[in-house]
């Protein structure tokens, strides 16, 4: 079985199907990137899969755990950096990710160990007993990066892992994913970035319109079309699948 699995998944808001039958697997080892264009039902599928929504139809399991049952031990066990998130104001880095460790019932030396070297690997070691809302956004953004990784979870899953940081800590945060994933982790990177996806990711799933409309392995490089061209090509595709053309309109 699949670290994540999704069969049939459905999600609508009003009339919108932000997620329309999606399904796909991903097992441990792979970073899988989760590429599509804004509004695509990406983060929807996230907040799912994260037991944070109920959807409308379909079956999820992540770790064999149905999130939708048992929202609470899913978010126990895998991380999670959102897109928009940010840690509380009102703590500083060193008390949040203490908090983060007491909701894990984590040992405390190594939730400090933990934050410890998550400080040294992003460089934020001096900001870690200064209040939030005294920090950049990429700052919090490197905190928000430690909190999903402290307690070593077997499944993470990534809204745009880059987002605020410098080209630097950027790099840095993408060898650490490829790494974290080759350890028998399971990764799930959300993105509409092309060029990240192909640097990173060891399979791709493309969706447009709430749908997985194709994916590809990145790891033989075998394809003779590139990832922008296959992105381009699928999710023009869906995207005019139920638009009636001219030809339709005059008959």
């Amino acid at each position: 079985m699949g670290a994540i699995q999704v069969d049939g998944l459905r999600k609508s808001y009003g009339s919108v199907d932000a997620v329309d039958g999606m399904e796909f697997t991903v097992d441990r080892g792979e970073l899988y990137g989760f590429l599509g264009p804004n509004g695509a039902g990406k983060t929807t599928t996230i907040r799912v899969l994260t037991g944070q929504i109920e959807p409308d139809a379909g079956d999820v399991r992540v770790l064999e755990t149905d999130p939708v049952a048992d929202p609470i031990e899913t978010r126990r066990r895998v991380g999670i950096l959102p897109e928009q998130e940010s840690p509380p104001s009102f703590l500083t880095p060193r008390e949040y990710l203490e908090f983060v460790g007491e909701v894990r019932d984590l040992d405390p030396e190594r939730v400090a160990e933990q934050t410890a070297a998550w400080a040294d690997r992003l460089g934020f070691e001096s900001k870690l007993d200064t209040l939030h809302t005294d920090l950049s956004r990429g700052q919090q953004q490197k905190v928000m990066i430690a909190q999903a990784f402290v307690h070593e979870p077997d499944v993470v899953f990534i809204d745009e892992p880059l987002a605020n940081l410098d080209p630097l800590v950027q790099e840095q945060v993408k060898r650490f994913l490829v790494s974290y994933a080759a350890g028998d982790n399971a990764v799930f990177v959300s993105t509409h970035n092309i060029d990240v996806a192909e640097e990173i990711c060891t399979r791709v799933g493309i969706v447009a319109d709430g749908r997985l409309v194709t994916e590809r392995s990145l790891e033989d490089g075998g394809d003779d079309e590139s990832l922008l061209e296959v992105f381009l090509d699928r999710v023009e595709r869906e995207e005019t699948r139920d638009t009636p053309t001219l030809e339709r309109l005059e008959t």
